[in-house]
């Protein structure tokens, strides 16, 4: 499913139009977005968490030339699913 199916569904599931229907979504995918960036965790109950992981500095290898390069420390926004999540799509 891809963003163009999921807003259509949100509008029948929800008796939305489209407009609205993808406004709310891009509404809440902004949101997510903005509390991951100031560093604070997204919990949805029953769906999963959204949060921020640190990655550290490393030093890695150029396949190619098998020359040393260095990678820079980052931010890896990652998600775990909820309990009921995860029965849902398991049955």
């Amino acid at each position: 499913m891809n963003k163009t199916e999921l807003v259509a569904h949100i509008a029948e599931t929800a008796e939305l139009t489209k407009i609205d229907a993808g406004r709310a979504l891009d509404a809440i995918l902004n949101g997510i977005t903005e509390s991951l960036a100031n560093g604070d965790e997204v919990a949805l109950m029953g769906f999963g968490t959204f949060k921020i992981s640190a990655r550290a500095a490393r030093d890695g290898r150029n396949p190619r030339t098998g020359e040393t390069v260095k990678i820079a420390a980052s931010k890896l926004p990652s998600f775990k699913a909820g309990k009921t999540f995860k029965d849902a799509v398991n049955q």
